[in-house]
């Protein structure tokens, strides 16, 4: 998991601002006229949100689980969590779904909001795809120990579609295995076919 950054070395939130102001003199704006003045703060402001998930463990969110479920121990699957994160590299918006499964031990489970809890700590940080992925299923394994963990997310990177090659309508697609997920290639292929499958119509 990303190490949490030191509270005491970051810069004051004036400083953020006048970061930005440099930065719109840079592309060649002027930070004192009227339609940028409070963009400085906006700035700060937003990056505060969208990178809320340093200051927050995931894990707590897995802290407590059910049991009376009957002893439950097929697939439970949260699927098309939607999730807005930025790149690590450009800081670009990633903008996709992440779809998440556990096989229960000892028929225990956890709620399912949870677990969109879990992906929404993680993606409020700089990331890169392949290592979200990852750390969503650490997490589910390190804190439920279930008897399997899968994760798939799929994404659109902004990185690529607004600048460089500017390809459009091109998604990502990383995947993590874990325990029966990973050893058993039928349990596998049923977890990509509810992923895959029809939507709810409600």
């Amino acid at each position: 998991m990303n190490p949490k950054p030191d509270l005491q070395a970051r810069p004051s939130r004036e400083e953020a601002e006048e970061a930005v102001r440099t930065l719109l003199r840079w592309v060649g704006e002027d930070p004192a006229r009227e339609g940028l003045r409070e963009t400085p703060a906006r700035v700060a402001k937003a990056y505060l949100e969208w990178c809320g998930g340093y200051g927050e463990d995931p894990a707590r969110h897995l802290k407590r689980s059910f049991g009376e479920v009957e002893d439950y121990g097929e697939i439970v699957l949260l699927r098309d969590i939607r999730f807005e994160s930025l790149c690590e590299h450009h800081l670009a918006p990633i903008v996709g779904r992440a779809h998440v499964a556990y096989l229960p031990s000892g028929g225990r489970v956890v709620g399912i909001s949870k677990l969109a809890r879990v992906v929404e700590a993680f993606t409020k940080r700089l990331q890169v795809q392949e290592k979200l992925t990852a750390q969503i299923a650490d997490c589910l394994e390190e804190a439920l120990q279930p008897r399997g963990v899968a994760v798939a997310i799929e994404a659109e990177h902004h990185c690529m579609t607004t600048r460089g090659v500017r390809k459009h309508g091109v998604g990502m697609i990383t995947t993590q295995l874990r325990g029966e997920f990973r050893a058993d290639q039928a349990l596998r292929a049923e977890f990509m076919g509810f992923v895959n499958g029809p939507r709810l119509k409600l």
